[in-house]
């Protein structure tokens, strides 16, 4: 169990800071599907290399499928949809609507998988969690010292959690019939692949990158996306598809503070009011993920 805590643990640090590494980025002059793609294909990069140096089979069917329903999913659509609502909000706005992630799983997996229920308790949390959405949005408050476009930065991060709770709950479905690199390698390349595309149609050729831009591409490509997702994939075959999402609690914080720290974004009542609300959505639907972990059998 200790284990899987310190994967949790990792994980959050890497989608936790991934937002204040974009905005970096995006405050350079770089287009945000520019970044996605960039980001995506540093990751992709790695993963594959990592792939030939483990010599791993050629994926098989299955993971052919899970690894490009992930790719949309889980890479390439909230990647694109987070990086705009990135030009119009602060990390810590967008940080903070993970936490729906937990809530909208719950939700998805009381339908979809067999054994993971959804309680009372965690439809109350659910309704407490969108109504903290609904403060977040309404306040008009983006977290930026100035300009800002909260609730098309909300509307577009709710997007990214509902197809990330998607993909999550049907990765989740069929953990045990793959090999989490298998799924990995395909992930990343399908999904690298769809943003390089939606690069070049909407902002052209890249251009005006900086060295230090691209160091910051390299870390979010490095230790924000291949790190944290390698972790996810682990602790999919090790523990339920709730606690695995658990890392809605930590994200929204790291996102918080460390946009607070490194970029003076504002912690605006809004925001503070709608976190707030989440995280007891949390919380209560938390209550009832009590169960021991159980590991899934090995393909």
């Amino acid at each position: 169990m200790r284990r899987l805590w310190i994967a949790l643990i990792v994980a959050s640090l890497g989608w936790g800071t991934a937002g204040v590494a974009i905005r970096v980025v995006l405050d350079r002059g770089v287009g945000p599907f520019t970044v996605a793609s960039l980001r995506g294909a540093i990751a992709a990069v790695a993963v594959v290399g990592l792939l030939l140096v483990r010599r791993t089979r050629f994926p098989r069917p299955l993971a052919v499928r899970v690894g490009i329903v992930m790719g949309v999913t889980n890479f390439a659509v909230p990647y694109l949809t987070s990086n705009v609502a990135l030009q119009h909000a602060s990390a810590g706005f967008v940080g903070v609507t993970t936490g729906l992630i937990p809530l909208v799983t719950a939700v998805l997996a009381h339908y979809f998988i067999f054994g993971e229920h959804l309680s009372p308790a965690r439809f109350g949390g659910l309704t407490v969690g969108f109504l903290g959405v609904v403060v977040l949005i309404s306040a008009g408050d983006s977290g930026l010292t100035e300009g800002g476009q909260p609730v098309l930065a909300g509307v577009l991060s709710l997007v990214a959690v509902v197809s990330i709770a998607l993909g999550s709950v049907y990765a989740k479905r069929h953990a045990g019939g793959y090999d989490p690199f298998e799924v990995t390698g395909v992930h990343f390349v399908s999904g690298a692949i769809i943003m390089v595309v939606a690069a070049l149609v909407f902002e052209g050729l890249p251009h005006r990158i900086t060295g230090f831009s691209w160091a910051v591409l390299v870390f979010t490509g490095l230790a924000c996306t291949y790190l944290p997702f390698a972790l996810y994939y682990w602790m999919l075959r090790q523990a339920s598809v709730t606690f695995v999402s658990l890392a809605g609690y930590l994200v929204p914080p790291i996102a918080v503070l460390a946009g607070l720290v490194v970029l003076g974004e504002q912690l605006q009542p809004g925001i503070v009011l709608g976190g707030v609300m989440i995280l007891v959505g949390l919380v209560v639907s938390d209550r009832t993920e009590r169960r021991p972990v159980k590991a899934l059998p090995v393909a």
